[in-house]
């Protein structure tokens, strides 16, 4: 489309102009003539945008969609809006939201998967081509103000350290002039690492005084907006809000009073509750009256098969997390609350994407009180009893919990599958609230037509009256593969313009094309990567016309095997044009940010698990906290005198395995201080985003013994070297790929 101005803007930065007429040399000549300095906005009637997007909440989890969770700021939004009830993600968090930001198909700009898995291919290279500009720097090119609050787990993850480069970070060239969020797949609610900007920050209270991240980043998020409204009032806000992961990423952490408003609402189970949900779904209007319940797959457990001593457990982990959901729709209201007190809500595209892709089920058949646990093959450890003798802790500082496949399921109704699965709607299919009341006139209708995450970018554009850019930075654009919402917002039946869509996430593969969809789910999530996977040939292809079959229920590949091959050859074309190919269902390298907790002189990890060699009594102490379950401590002998001193600590792993234990020495200017015994270890990794820390232990603490704040060193640790000895590559000690997989895949 073209601007709606007499502005260049097919290419950004756009070109200076020269001012054209006669040069005079006295200023005070009657023919000096300079035009105005023009300060650089978008076109007249561009309105701000509030992009709302949820972490893991699957299409039947919210109220607004008939979900059992309470959302009442987005059913005020839809009641005042639209819903959109055919809107798709990728089935994966860092691919939805890089597809989301730029309109381009997430094997196109590089984010096959996740940013822990990528690989040289192309396609899951997780660089993003400077062909493809994000939406976020479009708009600010354009005069538009922009900033991201929340969780970005977009940036390469050799580039995620506060060294840089900052290219792919929000602040950096993701085209935000501020952001204050965190670098990961997730983070710890009550102890976050945060960044603001590309600068490390820590929370400005401790959990004990009331802090949560959404809390905070929507605190953070109303001050941005009335400063923006006070000094430059004139001047339409892009602003990406990702209160991810709340709402509802594990850990599911919330305050437990917004838990205990739901108790025993959840005591009837996950089969019971898919039913309940289908009907609120239908009285709602976002399912068709003759839509049919997917069944419930084997791999998937019955709640009557569920022991009765562990009922309970699983009930409050379904509380915990409709707490968590209800908590975070609160602080958006917050958030829609302040557009209202500063007169600009009507004048404010806003929207609600309801997740990122399906609700989780990387929580294990039972959940788990602390996710890491399950994630490196320990789950066993956590015993009926263990999670019940904690069941009063879930959702709080000393958790970090997630809830059982069941539940999940349950929050996908009424389709197949969960997230990861991209074959199936249950995967992909999440609801779209869109709210502008300047620009959408219809209230409380819902839109049927066929949509993807990568629709949103040049929707953006389309209603800020700006041209998808030509060059960008001296670069020729990719052009977007998405196509614009707009048309459907004053006409519901108006044709759907998106024809086909091809679907790829861990070799489950599907194609949407003119209301067929042809699918293959190629493994489960919580498959734990020691399941070998068949050859991508003997994948079991399955054919559903939605088009009378709303939730993919009546399998067609049998009946019609010409249009299951048509389908199939259309995802082959599909792929190819989107880098989809080579296929790769190998377990990748994994780099994670390593966790720190209370270290005085180094820390890793934190309270669900981690190491701490620290001092303590004026002695040298190592703490081995061994999934906040247990904790191996050994102690040094030598009060250190004042001065100048060596501190050394080696470990003696037992080899022969993984989790196994070993001999902790500790030396002091090279003399034997101490000797103990770790008699097992956490085998892969201690948390998703808490730091490796000198001279303190920042976020949530290894050790409950320090005496100071973080543990801050109380002089200098002038610098630590870790050496590892060259018998650690024996093979006994190598993470196998598959292992490593199952650990990257979980923390989506």
């Amino acid at each position: 489309m073209a601007s709606r101005d007499d502005l260049p803007r097919h290419v950004l930065p756009i070109p200076d102009q020269p001012p054209v007429g006669p040069t005079t040399f006295d200023a005070k000549d009657p023919d000096t003539s300079d035009p105005p300095i023009r300060d650089l906005r978008p076109p007249a009637g561009a309105p701000n945008i509030l992009l709302i997007v949820l972490d893991d909440v699957g299409f039947g989890a919210s109220s607004a969609f008939g979900g059992p969770c309470h959302t009442p700021t987005f059913e005020r939004l839809a009641a005042n809006g639209l819903k959109y009830n055919r809107f798709h993600t990728t089935a994966l968090c860092s691919p939805t939201r890089q597809a989301m930001l730029t309109g381009r198909n997430h094997h196109a700009v590089g984010m096959g998967n996740i940013t822990e898995l990528a690989t040289s291919a192309p396609g899951n290279s997780t660089v993003l081509p400077n062909t493809c500009s994000p939406i976020a720097r479009t708009l600010k090119l354009n005069g538009y103000g922009t900033a991201h609050f929340g969780k970005c787990h977009e940036v390469p993850v050799w580039q995620a350290s506060p060294a840089g480069p900052f290219d792919a970070w929000p602040s950096g060239g993701g085209g935000f002039e501020e952001f204050y969020g965190f670098i990961a797949a997730e983070t710890n609610q009550y102890y976050p690492s945060l960044f603001h900007g590309t600068t490390p920050v820590d929370p400005a209270a401790t959990p004990e005084e009331g802090y949560h991240l959404t809390d905070d980043i929507t605190t953070r998020a109303v001050g941005w907006i009335r400063q923006r409204k006070a000094l430059r009032p004139d001047q339409p806000f892009f602003l990406y809000m990702a209160p991810a992961p709340g709402a509802t990423h594990a850990p599911h952490h919330v305050p437990a009073e917004w838990a205990d408003a739901y108790k025993g609402q959840f005591d009837q189970g996950w089969d019971a509750l898919r039913e309940q949900t289908l009907a609120r779904q239908k009285s709602l209007g976002v399912i068709p009256a003759d839509a049919r319940l997917t069944p419930r797959h084997a791999e998937i457990p019955a709640w009557d098969a569920i022991p009765e001593e562990l009922k309970p457990v699983l009930a409050r982990q379904m509380e915990v997390y409709a707490g968590f959901l209800t908590h975070t729709d609160h602080h958006m209201g917050r958030l829609v609350d302040s557009l209202a007190e500063l007169g600009i809500l009507d004048d404010t595209l806003i929207l609600v994407l309801v997740g990122d892709n399906g609700a989780s089920a990387e929580g294990s058949q039972q959940g788990c009180f602390n996710e890491m646990a399950s994630l490196s093959g320990m789950g066993h450890l956590e015993t009926p009893a263990f999670l019940r003798e904690r069941l009063d802790q879930w959702g709080g500082p000393r958790a970090y919990n997630h809830y059982a496949v069941g539940w999940a399921h349950a929050m996908n109704t009424p389709y197949q599958w969960t997230k990861q699965v991209a074959s199936h709607w249950g995967g992909t299919r999440n609801g779209l609230i869109a709210h502008w009341p300047k620009g959408i006139t219809a209230k409380g209708e819902v839109r049927g037509q066929f949509h993807h995450v990568i629709d949103i970018a040049p929707t953006l554009l389309e209603v800020a009256g700006l041209p998808q850019p030509i060059f960008v930075n001296g670069v020729q654009q990719r052009p977007m593969d998405g196509v614009s919402l707009a048309y459907s917002f004053a006409d519901a039946g108006a044709p759907e313009r998106r024809h086909t869509q091809y679907f790829e996430m861990f070799g489950n593969r599907g194609i949407y094309h003119k209301g067929w969809t042809a699918v293959t789910r190629h493994r489960l999530p919580w498959e734990t990567g020691l399941v070998p996977l068949p050859p991508f040939d003997d994948d079991v292809w399955e054919l559903y016309d939605t088009r009378v079959d709303w939730t993919q229920c009546d399998n067609l590949a049998a009946s019609q095997p010409d249009k299951l091959k048509e389908l199939q050859r259309l995802w082959l074309i599909e792929a190819t044009k989107n880098n989809v190919l080579p296929l790769d269902d190998r377990f990748a390298e994994l780099v994670v940010p390593a966790a720190g907790a209370e270290g005085v002189i180094i820390a890793q990890g934190g309270r669900i698990g981690g190491w701490s060699f620290h001092t303590r009594a004026g002695r040298l102490s190592y703490v081995y906290n061994f999934y906040g379950m247990e904790r191996f401590v050994i102690d040094g002998a030598t009060v250190l005198p004042e001065g100048t001193h060596q501190a050394r600590m080696e470990f003696a792993y037992d080899g022969g395995g993984l989790g196994l234990g070993g001999t902790v020495t500790l030396y002091l200017d090279g003399a034997l201080d101490g000797t103990g015994r770790v008699e097992r270890t956490e085998p892969f990794l201690f948390s998703a985003d808490e730091t490796c820390d000198v001279g303190r232990d920042a976020a949530s603490p290894v050790t409950d013994e320090y005496s100071r704040p973080q543990g801050r060193f109380s002089g200098t640790v002038n610098w630590v070297e870790i050496a590892a000895d060259p018998l650690s590559a024996d093979h006994d000690h190598l993470v196998s790929p598959a292992e490593r997989y199952r650990l990257m895949v979980g923390l989506q």
